[in-house]
């Protein structure tokens, strides 16, 4: 028996796993007061304490809760719960830019509710994770983005050179909240645990200072907001392993799909079926954004999860295999990252190193994903640009024209300064897959 938060919080969760898999009619009633248990909420906080993330609308922080004691604050929790007289706060708004000029609504709940959240999401995910398909890569338990992208590799390898490239039009926020409700009391009967999970999805949102309780949608940002997303494609999933597979492999992550097929005409097919399949849903594929792509030749590619994927010639077999790397989005967003920490006049009142050292975990993160595949090339890119964003800060820091930068400090060793290159990284997916397993 384990004697930490986190190891009882995992064993309950195989058992529940365990139990679920062996019977895929089987409705969970006695959940709720595990929930409340205290081992669970200590590990529900000790997960909201590592992803960090700020305040909600009370203004309670991580650390004002650790300075003012923990054991109180999950004590007070547990009470509440246990009580029933437990009531989630709405979410608070903030906008992030997106690369194209728009803004992502992401809701940030208070830190109370990330941890009441996690300690749910604890108690009913292995039930679910039970009923999911193996097309399903996002969020989900010991499966990744990489093996998702290695699925495409082989399948397209293997004569699957028609792609559909579907994005569903603002996934979260058109969620049917019903129909979600109706889907997770097919596993779960407790009717605490289901009345928990709606006050979660009608909290509402404090946005300019006004509370809008949504009818619709999952709040994004919520911890539980992921699995919900899951629970809900995973009826597209059922039906295309029951019903589609035979014209083409599915392959989801979260709310972003795409379909292998063999033939334009099963490519078709297959999106006609998907947006049945969607309008079932109450869902919707974005018109501008969904399309069939032919691999075959190097003709065309498509973007999927921040590579970029297209067919190249060998020079050595002289045939056509599928290679990836960061598309040009995700280019774009590490330069205009190197750019903010190397930039502003602000930071010229930091050194050389202290730059460098700012800019290694941005360098690093992103190399670590883009790694596996074909990114050689963009890697020295990147490098390159990283050396002459560093050039340039060194030039203003010392009052000097930025014209003939490369010249002027072509002496400095910028790996000797410890900056990370990012040269020289990129591994086949077997060694990574391998060492993270």
């Amino acid at each position: 028996m384990a004697n930490n938060p986190i190891g009882k919080a995992r064993e309950l969760q195989r058992a529940l796993y365990r139990a679920a898999k062996r019977s895929t009619t089987r409705r969970f009633h006695a959940l709720y007061d595990k929930v409340y248990r205290k081992d669970i909420l200590w590990a529900a906080w000790e997960k909201v304490k590592a992803n960090r993330g700020g305040a909600g609308v009370d203004g309670e922080t991580i650390e004002a809760i650790k300075e003012t004691g923990v054991e109180g604050f999950v004590n007070q929790l547990q009470e509440e719960l246990k009580g029933g007289s437990y009531r989630p706060q709405p979410v608070r708004r903030v906008n992030i830019p997106k690369p194209d000029g728009r803004q992502r609504p992401l809701g940030i709940p208070a830190v109370r509710d990330r941890v009441v959240q996690a300690a749910v999401k604890i108690v009913v995910e292995p039930i679910f994770e039970a009923d999911f398909k193996p097309c399903s890569y996002g969020f989900r338990p010991k499966r990744t983005a990489h093996e998702a992208v290695e699925m495409i590799r082989e399948k397209a390898n293997a004569g699957y050179d028609w792609v559909v490239e579907a994005d569903i039009e603002s996934y979260f926020d058109t969620i049917d909240q019903e129909k979600l409700m109706e889907m997770m009391s097919k596993r779960i009967s407790d009717r605490r645990i289901l009345k928990l999970m709606r006050k979660f999805l009608r909290a509402g949102v404090l946005e300019e200072g006004k509370v809008r309780t949504a009818t619709a949608g999952t709040p994004q940002g919520g911890v539980l907001s992921p699995l919900m997303g899951n629970i809900y494609l995973n009826e597209l999933d059922k039906v295309w392993e029951r019903r589609c597979r035979q014209i083409g492999i599915l392959v989801r992550y979260a709310d972003d799909l795409v379909i292998l097929c063999r033939s334009e005409r099963e490519a078709r097919e297959a999106l006609r079926r998907l947006e049945i399949v969607m309008e079932h849903l109450g869902l919707k594929l974005h018109p501008g954004k969904t399309s069939l792509v032919r691999l075959k030749g190097g003709q065309a590619g498509f973007d999927f999860l921040g590579f970029h994927f297209r067919k190249v010639k060998s020079w050595r077999y002289r045939r056509y295999y599928l290679q990836r790397w960061p598309s040009q989005k995700a280019m774009k967003a590490i330069r205009e990252k190197v750019r903010a920490i190397t930039g502003p006049r602000s930071r010229l009142l930091k050194s050389l190193g202290e730059v460098i050292d700012e800019a290694n975990p941005v360098l690093r993160g992103w190399g670590n994903y883009f790694r596996v595949g074909n990114s050689a090339k963009r890697f020295k890119q990147v490098d390159s640009y990283v050396r002459e964003r560093l050039y340039l800060f060194l030039s203003k820091k010392h009052g000097q024209s930025s014209r003939g930068w490369g010249r002027r400090w072509a002496s400095i060793d910028f790996r000797k300064e410890g900056l990370y290159y990012l040269s020289g990284t990129v591994q086949w997916y077997g060694t990574v897959a391998k060492a993270a397993g």
